[in-house]
């Protein structure tokens, strides 16, 4: 069965968006310090440098970026502190983080809910105002969104009921609401780790169920572990690069609106690299053994609506936590305007 949690922080490759050098920084007249968990190495690296260094020419060496690739600043509320502390100016953050400024904007995270990337896309572009409002107000510039990928379930056994995923041992990001109240909601009790200490909780089997990207699963090895990948996702991770609004508001007006004009011109090409990226892992899972769990084929009806009703008891459920009633409301609403406006599109995505 499809199940939510919180694996997408590695994923954070795809939310990189400035990756300068070292020297490119040095030569700036303002270096804004990075920090992302995004490991060094990925193809996508490539756009995010150039974006980086377009950014440097076309204000004139007024700003550069100095990122700390892998983790080195600690995780994202390590990161988070530190750009309150002004020891850092910000980070490439996944949904989690991102929910640790700004806790609305965990709503389009919510599982079992979006079909397809094109739905994610108009929900989130036109709740966009809202959230980069909201993160002004905390005193965060929101300088690129970005589409981490979706969520899929991998298991050391066939998920072949709701029985069966109750007798395994899940895994959940510690402090992470989302998750904790869909697998309540299951009827699962949950095992909270660090992402550091899954790859081990697996050698030694604390644990045998978790979530991840295809990136994220092949990123990290977790995938050696595992033996089938569910046939659908559970939801669809969001993520940012936001910086400080101290350090935002020295730059000059027309350096600011040049970043925002690049990063948001970008943002087709930065997705479109990071979907590539996920295909490519998904083939490496699947040559590699993995074999994929088909829902349809071998899950019963009734079971299946479970998990649909148990994903709404857990956004109804976050109402006053994460999110208001309202704002829930108004992205269901947005969902329900899309669909009606392209009834075509009734395309779930799923391992072909």
């Amino acid at each position: 069965m499809r199940n939510y949690g919180r694996m997408f922080l590695a994923a954070l490759i795809a939310l990189a968006l400035f990756c300068p050098g070292a020297t490119a920084a040095e030569q700036a007249k303002i270096t804004i310090k990075m920090a992302t968990l995004a490991p060094k190495g990925s193809n996508l690296v490539n756009i995010y440098e150039k974006l980086a260094e377009e950014i440097r020419i076309k204000t004139d060496g007024e700003v550069g970026f100095k990122i700390y690739w892998g983790g080195v600043q600690g995780d994202e509320k390590d990161v988070i502190r530190k750009i309150k502390l002004g020891q850092l100016h910000g980070g490439a953050f996944s949904g989690s983080g991102l929910g640790e400024i700004v806790p609305e904007v965990r709503v389009t995270e919510i599982p079992f809910v979006f079909r397809n990337h094109r739905e994610v896309a108009y929900v989130r572009e036109r709740l966009r105002p809202t959230m980069e409002k909201l993160f002004e107000e905390k005193g965060f510039i929101v300088i690129g969104w970005g589409d981490i990928g979706f969520l899929y379930v991998f298991s050391k056994v066939p998920l072949s009921s709701l029985e069966v995923a109750r007798q395994q041992k899940w895994w959940t990001l510690e402090g992470e609401p989302i998750g904790r109240e869909m697998y309540k909601a299951m009827g699962i009790s949950p095992i909270s780790l660090s992402v550091s200490d899954v790859a081990t909780s697996l050698s030694t089997n604390l644990i045998d169920c978790a979530s991840a990207t295809p990136y994220m699963a092949v990123a990290f090895q977790w995938y050696t572990r595992f033996k089938y990948i569910n046939e659908y996702p559970s939801s669809n991770i969001l993520g940012a690069m936001v910086i400080s609004k101290k350090i935002w508001d020295k730059i000059s007006p027309q350096s600011r609106n040049i970043i925002l004009d690049l990063a948001r011109q970008s943002h087709g090409r930065i997705e479109e690299a990071a979907r590539k990226e996920d295909e490519k892992c998904m083939k490496i899972l699947l040559d590699a053994g993995i074999q994929v769990y088909r829902t349809d084929e071998n899950i019963k009806d009734e079971e299946v609506q479970f998990i649909f009703d148990a994903a709404e008891k857990t956004r109804n459920n976050l109402v006053g936590e994460l999110y208001s009633q309202e704002l829930l409301d108004r992205t269901m609403a947005l969902l329900d305007e899309y669909r009606k406006e392209h009834p075509e599109d009734t395309k779930v995505i799923r391992i072909e």
